[in-house]
């Protein structure tokens, strides 16, 4: 693939698939394992309903986990239909907050994988 654009899109909406289209086989699959792996921990634990407040509540919080959370791309869309109808004692579990922060967190690694396989592509990395 010979566009940088649609590298960086195809590596956000789904994790590892930017380094596998540039043939980084090893690289792309150790990427999308750990990404998926923790965005699997992150719904498992209830993070998939977090934060339990609204953009009212506290703006500058709720905007970072907004942008960190997107950074999961296809997994976003899959937390999104996952917490249309809560459970309503969800937010009580004791993982609720873990979950919440696997999700950003593994959100944020996929921001840094986009990065790593556009350098690939500018030929920057190997």
């Amino acid at each position: 693939m010979e566009n940088p654009v649609l590298i960086g899109l195809l590596s956000w909406f789904v994790p590892g698939a930017g380094h596998l289209v540039q043939k980084a086989t090893i690289r792309g699959v150790i990427i999308a394992g750990v990404v998926w792996t923790m965005f699997i921990i992150a719904v498992l634990s209830g993070g998939a309903y977090y934060p339990g407040f609204e953009f009212k509540d506290g703006q500058l919080l709720y905007l970072l986990n907004v942008f960190a959370t997107l950074g999961n791309g296809l997994g976003e869309v899959i937390r999104f239909l996952v917490s249309v109808e809560p459970a309503p004692n969800e937010a009580a579990r004791a993982t609720f907050e873990y979950g919440g922060r696997f999700l950003e967190v593994s959100g944020l690694l996929n921001f840094l994988a986009v990065i790593d396989a556009l350098d690939i592509f500018y030929g920057r990395k190997k």
